[in-house]
């Protein structure tokens, strides 16, 4: 079966937040320049832009409007729900298996958003980990953050300010405590990975110099989603938007470092028999069951079977035989400037 892949941005914020500076015209000007498909909005707390009627598609970019519920800390990703979901931003005491069940409750669906942010001391910006892990009922998590990543290199005013006018040059890929996390996760049921982008379009002022911490024309070339459906989008908002939704939540998503090389072309299923079986979909294991990769560039492939490392080669397309069952997705590098740089990570496949 032929899959369309659509690239989006999921996570950002626009002047709906009370934190972000970019009204949602100028974000979806950068996103049509920079060829995105979809974005799935998460202003906080509330759902002003879908009331406002934003929620259709714009040139070429399907806008998808959800909400990020931020008390203090456990930050989730609310998608589909009939209203805002509202917890002031200090509260500390929120069990947050209570909006996991609101979201529920509403027909929604939720995401972890930045499970392992650490902030970034030097330049006053808090630490909003997801510290409770005996909740349920959540659907996704975000295994690479890119404030996460990027923050997490902000260690003096030089190297802030290398890390500004370059980024992606510093981006270390997915931390390994939240991709051990993930896989452990997935060992009992299935959780959706996905790359956030958290962008807030911020006004800093630093060494007497003001900065826009991002633009939405820089930020959108960094972390991205692809998400695969069975048929081409129609043109149609609500039901591209309900594709767009379906897919993801089958697991039929990758994400990506776009900087150094696009990542549309990639494709890893397995095969066995005359059946293909795609990102996020289980099967028996029995004989001649294959799992293949395939990239637009010749890069280094790492094939991670129940957390551990079982494979890598470089490559462009790789087909490697299973023999034992378990989840298995993969993880690819890109050599840039004499540097492997963390590039494409996929969903995972079941093999029971």
């Amino acid at each position: 079966m032929k899959l369309f892949d659509y690239i989006g941005v999921i996570h950002f914020h626009s002047s709906f937040s009370f934190d972000g500076h970019a009204p949602l015209k100028t974000i979806l000007r950068a996103a049509n320049k920079n060829g995105l498909d979809f974005l799935m909005l998460t202003d906080h707390d509330h759902l002003r832009a879908r009331e406002e009627g934003w929620e259709k598609w714009h040139k070429n970019t399907l806008l998808i409007v959800g909400q990020e519920i931020s008390p203090r800390f456990n930050h989730y990703l609310a998608f589909d729900t009939t209203s805002a979901i509202f917890y002031p931003k200090d509260a500390q005491d929120i069990p947050p298996q209570n909006y996991i069940d609101e979201v529920n409750e509403q027909g929604g669906f939720g995401l972890i958003a930045h499970p392992d942010h650490g902030g970034a001391k030097m330049f006053h910006v808090k630490h909003y980990p997801w510290n409770d892990w005996t909740v349920s009922g959540f659907r996704g998590i975000s295994v690479w953050d890119f404030m996460t990543d990027w923050q997490s290199s902000l260690q003096g005013y030089f190297k802030g300010l290398l890390c500004f006018l370059f980024p992606a040059w510093f981006l270390k890929g997915p931390r390994p405590v939240t991709l051990s996390r993930w896989d452990k996760l997935n060992q009992t049921k299935k959780v959706v990975g996905f790359g956030e982008l958290d962008n807030h379009a911020s006004a800093t002022k630093v060494l007497g110099m003001n900065f826009v911490t991002f633009s939405f024309k820089r930020a959108f070339n960094f972390i991205t989603t692809h998400i695969l459906t069975n048929e081409k989008l129609s043109g149609e908002a609500l039901k591209d938007k309900n594709a767009i939704l379906q897919a993801f939540l089958a697991g039929r998503a990758y994400f990506a470092l776009e900087y150094f090389c696009k990542a549309r072309g990639f494709a890893f299923f397995a095969e066995q028999g005359d059946k293909i079986y795609q990102m996020g979909d289980e099967f028996k294991l029995g004989g001649g069951a294959f799992l293949k990769v395939s990239l637009p560039a010749k890069a280094l492939v790492r094939v991670i079977r129940d957390g551990s490392l079982t494979h890598e080669e470089k490559t462009c397309r790789l087909s490697r035989q299973i023999s034992e069952p378990g989840i298995y997705r993969v993880e690819v590098y890109l050599k840039s400037f004499g540097k492997l740089r963390p590039w494409i990570f996929s969903n995972h496949i079941f093999v029971r």
